[in-house]
């Protein structure tokens, strides 16, 4: 029989022992900046109480401040979509792997377990979470307040045959969430320093990028922090009637064609879907809006390589970690002059990219980092032979142009798909909906008066 083996999370199976630094994210991502900033500047209080013998206190205050008022499915999305990157990369490897040797393995924590259940349970493998709930209102608002739990006993039980031993934790491929650090306090001090400084530099790169034309953009944003790194030989510009050359983009962020059109210095259209209407407006290049109708999406393909270059995206969505998701094979089918490029990028303090969020902001915190960095690598354009041409089908071009890409980058190729990484982050399947403003309004008209409703015996007593 395998023995059932506890652990703690907090400064055994996760090298970190103090918690604040998750109770700041969750202010951050599930409320705002000034809940941030007032969970910052409690963390002298917190500390004190520590220091007087009174960590429980301390941490009740920061259990508080992160969560009172806030909607629980907005702390359980943050859970669920930012904290795991974190918590992953805080794993102190050596105990995990100790943990997972036992027949039944139980985490015990002092951050409510809805912050970690999900985690632990996923990730690091565990039968069980032992640990606080959250107190919730009947209006579905966190209290601050958390309880214990009736006291936990371990079921011991046989384990006749024997479990899959991992060497590793489950990896986060998809992560959400506006920032890239840990939001420990000196971290989110420097954090709530930059970011007005941030907001300006966005501003004025984003207006260079605008007004100057493309082939000063590189030069001129150099001055202003940003840089770009450009690798292989670009294919030159395109003469003749012949069509224009399809570039397959790895995707990273909204920004991958505007970058590419930058370092070819000529206007390239691309191919969207998830955009915004605001990030098409403001888009220094044309886009094509698809529909996710294959032969509507085809013909509107074909229609603008006819004119000249195109670049598309076949992830269909952005992933953060080292992986490439699975390539839709509709561009294989569509042309044989297909120029791979890998597409990846640096920043420092802020993610631009968002699965709940707002898209529209997502060059604003691109270019609220301090000095973000693109790296633009540039492949052979396929011989006719790994085409379709050639009498390959589309899904094994579409598999060959992945793993070059892949390879490339150092990336890892998975079979996840846009539908997966939404149904992990936003517990949606990615569909778009393209709403009216006044379907807005009747909307926001109808929850109105949902809530009011609500409140209306105490009126009429």
């Amino acid at each position: 029989m395998a023995l059932s083996v506890v652990s703690e999370l907090e400064g055994t199976l996760l090298k970190n022992k103090d918690p604040f630094s998750y109770f700041m994210l969750v202010a951050f991502e599930a409320s705002g900046l000034i809940r941030f900033t007032c969970l910052l500047l409690f963390w002298p209080v917190i500390k004190l109480l520590d220091a007087c013998g009174k960590p429980d206190v301390g941490l009740k205050v920061a259990i508080f401040i992160a969560t009172v008022g806030v909607p629980v499915s907005e702390i359980e999305s943050v859970a669920r979509a930012v904290l795991p990157k974190f918590y992953f990369d805080d794993i102190d490897l050596e105990a995990w792997k100790v943990f997972n040797l036992g027949g039944k393995r139980v985490v015990v924590t002092k951050i409510p377990t809805v912050l970690v259940e999900r985690f632990v349970k996923e990730h690091l493998l565990a039968d069980e979470v032992v640990g606080t709930e959250l107190v919730v209102s009947r209006f579905g608002l966190a209290t601050g307040l958390d309880q214990v739990n009736e006291p936990y006993t371990i079921k011991h039980k046989n384990i006749n045959k024997p479990r899959d031993q991992n060497t590793r934790p489950v990896p986060v491929i998809f992560h959400d969430g506006r920032l890239v650090k840990r939001p420990t306090p000196s971290t989110a001090l420097l954090i709530l320093i930059w970011t007005p400084i941030g907001v300006i530099l966005a501003i004025i790169r984003i207006l260079i990028g605008a007004m100057l034309p493309m082939w000063a953009i590189p030069y001129v944003a150099f001055i202003f922090g940003s840089k770009v790194i450009v690798k292989g030989v670009p294919p030159s510009t395109p003469t003749g009637s012949n069509g224009g050359v399809l570039f397959v983009c790895t995707h990273r962020t909204l920004m991958d064609p505007v970058v590419l059109s930058t370092v070819l210095q000529r206007s390239i259209p691309a191919v969207t879907y998830s955009v915004s209407r605001l990030s098409e407006i403001l888009s220094p290049i044309p886009t094509v809006r698809l529909t996710r109708i294959r032969h509507v999406d085809a013909e509107k393909i074909r229609k603008e390589l006819s004119k000249g270059d195109l670049v598309v995206c076949p992830e269909g969505t952005t992933c953060r970690e080292p992986f490439l998701l699975r390539f839709s094979a509709l561009f294989a089918e569509l042309t044989d002059r297909i120029v791979p490029v890998a597409m990846n990028y640096r920043v420092s303090f802020f993610h631009a990219t968002t699965a709940k969020g707002w898209k529209g902001l997502d060059p604003i915190f691109f270019f609220m980092n301090p000095r973000p960095v693109y790296e633009v690598t540039f492949l052979n354009q396929l011989p006719a032979e790994a085409t379709c041409s050639s009498g390959k089908s589309p899904h094994d071009v579409a598999n060959y142009v992945q793993r070059i890409l892949a390879a490339t980058l150092g990336f890892e190729c998975t079979n996840f798909t846009r539908k997966d990484k939404y149904r992990v982050l936003a517990g949606n399947d990615g569909t778009v909906s393209y709403t009216t403003m006044m379907d807005r309004v009747q909307k926001m008209g109808k929850t109105v008066r949902k809530v009011v409703g609500t409140f209306e015996p105490f009126v009429l007593n």
